[in-house]
């Protein structure tokens, strides 16, 4: 079944095309990532589809009777609304008004004066508008993606957190299509991995970009690749992709060296014959300036090849003596210490609000402690890239904002290039390179950030979220400069590839100002946690002398509590959740492709699984008794 045709639909920008009469339809089911290198037209293809912008040409058909969803890179909410009208949408929503109406009789319930007709009516209303899963839904995936307090006006959050509201109402209308733009941008790796395995396990179609080449891995079955205005498609997940282009790549150099070849013979052919003959083969012409045009074609795509020259480093490089801080009363670093050494490549783990940011903060000297050493050596320089995008001047050239730092960069074999250069070996042609910044995509100014940072000859590099906007292609060169970079790293980032690739060990914020120097990647210590969760559990059956069995209402009731009611409801819901996330790992376990310490780990998780889905069970059906 089709729900959504596009068809020879073209659109450009600040005279660059973006889009050239491409042509193509998702299914039902189908879950396609769409990839291409920034300023490719990505965001205004979703865009146009969302309705939000008018192709040039071409046209846009979705199929009448589906629900569609839309996620925006950057969402607009309306900053009076709390966070839960923003997540229900509109004024007059006839279940929030219903909810909000039981929720003030409620609370009067709990001082004596609800009025229990009125209760008894919206119970009913409830019932009939199927309101209760709904609320627990809408509080259950706000909870999943970091917010509790749901009353808080849209006005007073950060970008990231409004990001996450409006990600849990696209999620929470249960599109059966499902449009969103970089979802993983300001979440934590926990939450990543929550909405990667909740967009892997729904009945729906999806349409996505993401950098998060994990999460691309694991959600998506095919991906639409956008290339100089045309599309690629490919079935299969991100690495399935990979291969493919490969080969895709490969014939289009045969095909072009071919080309090239026939037409030198065809060149030669054209110079011998007289300028005036009137017998010349026309069809021979004609098909000398396709042979040309074909011969012309680029094959390979342009790449990073950064190796810029790093400042000499001393003995000392930078030492945190029993470091604390703490901000709104609020421990973040509780007498942390640690010297860094030579070659130091720390990869930064933590939930969203423990302290990664100020941690950077510190060490960059952007802020005191509390209490503390925190000592540079003296040839330490260091280059931080921050999540905050640096502020151009939308009227300055792209290549003057490389000026203001040099006009001409060492390189580490000592070799110098100009500015020119280098923005052409970092993705910015010579054509962009005298446009104004104003002209550029959010990833390309994310771009160019980056590079003023690695172009001052940085020692230490201290980088918080860099693969943020940054596309597909860039952060596969970015991860080769940085594999060879010589001085410190120092990584906050949510993709877990990027910090799996780049660090050989992590420093682990567990909250509460603890941090966890952890001798490896974010997989290392994702298996090692798992491995101790586990031997926690068995610890605590061995421990537990029986199985408590869940104490059953009082006998006497005639009908549950309005709490109990509640979580009557919710645990239907829940029981569902759990046994798809088993049916989910017990394919996986059946799939023939896991290692043995794969295997343990999986078997210990269904066993966990089990355990709450057989509690979770009593429990409901000692309620259903008087439900």
């Amino acid at each position: 079944m089709n729900y959504l045709s596009v068809e020879s639909l073209s659109k450009s920008f600040n005279e660059k095309d973006l889009l050239t009469n491409i042509s193509f339809g998702l299914s039902q089911g189908e879950k396609m990532g769409l990839v291409g290198i920034n300023g490719s037209g990505k965001s205004t293809l979703l865009k146009i589809l969302a309705g939000l912008e008018q192709p040039e040409s071409g046209k846009v058909v979705f199929r009448k009777d589906i629900n569609i969803a839309y996620l925006d890179q950057h969402p607009r909410l309306h900053d009076e609304d709390t966070i839960l009208e923003a997540v229900f949408n509109t004024a007059g929503n006839a279940r929030l008004d219903l909810i909000k109406s039981y929720e003030y009789q409620l609370n009067l319930a709990e001082t004596g004066h609800a009025d229990e007709k009125e209760l008894q009516k919206l119970m009913e209303q409830l019932d009939d508008a199927n309101a209760w899963d709904y609320e627990s839904t809408v509080k259950q995936i706000l909870g999943k993606l970091g917010i509790e307090n749901f009353d808080l006006k849209v006005g007073t959050l950060s970008g990231g957190q409004k990001k996450r509201v409006a990600l849990a109402r696209a999620l929470i209308e249960k599109p059966d299509l499902l449009i969103i733009d970089e979802p993983t941008n300001h979440l934590d790796i926990d939450t990543i991995e929550w909405l990667e395995n909740y967009l892997a396990n729904q009945q729906l179609t999806l349409l996505l970009v993401t950098h998060d080449r994990y999460f691309l891995d694991t959600v998506t079955n095919g991906i639409i690749e956008l290339e100089a205005g045309k599309i690629h498609r490919y079935q299969g997940n991100y690495s399935h992709f990979l291969d493919k282009k490969l080969e895709r790549i490969v014939q289009e150099k045969a095909e072009v060296d071919k080309a090239r070849n026939l037409m030198k013979k065809e060149l030669d052919w054209m110079r011998r014959q007289p300028k005036a003959r009137g017998t010349k083969a026309k069809y021979r012409v004609d098909a000398f300036h396709e042979l040309k045009q074909k011969a012309g074609k680029k094959t390979t795509n342009q790449q990073i090849q950064l190796n810029v020259k790093t400042t000499r480093q001393g003995g000392k490089i930078l030492e945190m003596k029993d470091v604390v801080l703490a901000l709104g009363g609020k421990s973040l670093i509780d007498g942390f210490s640690y010297t860094f050494k030579k070659g130091d490549r720390i990869g930064i783990i933590g939930k969203n609000g423990v302290g990664k940011t100020t941690f950077l903060n510190l060490l960059t000297n952007k802020r005191k402690p509390d209490s503390g050493l925190i000592d540079w050596g003296q040839t330490t320089q260091i280059g931080y890239y921050t999540q905050d995008s640096y502020q151009f001047e939308n009227e300055q050239r792209v290549i003057d904002v490389v000026k203001e730092v040099a006009e001409v960069i060492k390189l580490a074999d000592g070799s110098e290039v100009t500015a020119s250069q280098l923005l052409n070996l970092f993705l910015f042609p010579p054509e962009m390179q005298y446009n104004v910044v104003g002209k550029l995509s959010g990833g390309e100014r994310r771009r160019l950030q980056l590079l003023r940072v690695l172009i001052q000859n940085p020692n230490f590099l201290v980088l918080d979220e860099p693969t943020n906007d940054l596309d597909l292609q860039t952060l596969n060169v970015l991860e080769e400069f940085l594999m060879g970079f010589r001085g410190c790293l120092l990584i906050v980032s949510h993709d877990r590839y990027f910090i799996d690739k780049l660090v050989d060990h992590s420093f682990i914020f567990e909250g509460h100002g603890q941090i966890k120097d952890f001798p490896g990647n974010y997989t290392d210590y994702r298996q090692q946690r798992a491995s101790e969760l586990s031997e926690e559990k068995r610890q605590m059956e061995a421990d537990k002398p029986k199985k408590e069995k869940i104490k059953k209402p009082d006998e006497k009731k005639t009908k549950l509590s309005f709490k109990e009611r509640r979580e009557f409801e919710e645990l239907s819901m829940q029981i569902d959740a759990k046994e798809a996330e088993k049916k989910v790992l017990v394919e996986k376990m059946n799939s023939g492709n896991l290692g043995h310490q794969e295997l343990m780990d999986i078997g210990a998780e269904i066993a966990r699984l089990d355990e709450e889905i057989e509690l979770k069970t009593d429990r409901w059906l000692n309620l259903s008794e008087y439900a």
